[in-house]
């Protein structure tokens, strides 16, 4: 890559980081949402999301790697991907504490979010090293689940005995580490290009699983109509990730 093209990269990295970032400040929505309404915006933004992480993988990911790895090669890094983002979040996952006055796992919880937005960021720097417009639908998938579960961050910080202003201020520093994974992403590419093509199968590993481990799980809690909704809306952040491939060929 030749220096302007770098520069262009970064910024548009940064840029989509620092954005991301901001939904660490989600918790304020909550001041002014019925607690019924947040509810079922979760379900379709999961839901859209889900659909949309599944169509970043096997549309845009796994076929412009496709073009570095043998087959067998690009499977290995696609389960390892996977297989990373399985094993951090069996690691810094919480348990509700039924009996407890003040929940102990509230900061173990910031912790793992705090890792997991540095994942975040490693993948945005993959998408967008990938190929710009994919960046930006990426960017836009990751605020799509990241904003609902943002919500629910903070109202799991305030019942486990964090102040309004506390849970706002740790949920935006565990939100920000989006930007040091973005920045390691970023320069480990355009240090080299091998790791900035290991980063795309590693990434669509990823996609998957948040999509099936987390995503797809919570649209099965949908019911009656809402169910059928919802299932719709994930086949529309499929068909989002396909319109973006081919008007753009991200």
């Amino acid at each position: 890559m030749n220096d302007g093209v770098l520069m262009e990269l970064f910024f548009w990295i940064i840029g989509a980081a620092l954005l991301d970032a901001l939904l660490g400040f989600a918790g304020l929505f909550s001041f002014y949402l019925r607690d019924d309404m947040v509810k079922k915006l979760a379900f379709y933004l999961t839901a859209f999301a889900g659909g949309s992480l599944i169509g970043g993988a096997f549309f845009h990911l796994i076929p412009e790697a496709s073009e570095f790895f043998e087959p067998l090669q690009m499977s290995f890094l696609i389960v390892g991907g996977f297989v990373a983002f399985l094993a951090i979040e069996s690691y810094f996952h919480w348990h509700h504490c039924e009996k407890c006055d003040i929940h102990p796992f509230t900061y173990t919880m910031i912790i793992g979010d705090a890792i997991h937005n540095m994942i975040d960021g490693f993948v945005l720097a993959a998408s967008f090293v990938a190929s710009i417009p994919l960046g930006i639908a990426t960017t836009l998938v990751i605020i799509g689940h990241e904003f609902p579960q943002q919500l629910g961050i903070f109202g799991v910080l305030t019942h486990g005995g964090f102040t309004r202003q506390k849970a706002l201020i740790y949920s935006f520093l565990a939100q920000s580490t989006v930007i040091i994974g973005a920045l390691l992403g970023f320069l480990l590419a355009a240090s080299s290009e091998q790791f900035a093509s290991m980063l795309l199968p590693i990434a669509a590993g990823g996609f998957i699983y948040i999509a099936a481990a987390d995503l797809v799980p919570e649209v099965h809690k949908s019911t009656g109509a809402a169910k059928i909704l919802t299932f719709f809306t994930f086949i529309l952040g499929l068909a989002f990730m396909l319109w973006i491939k081919l008007t753009f060929g991200g």
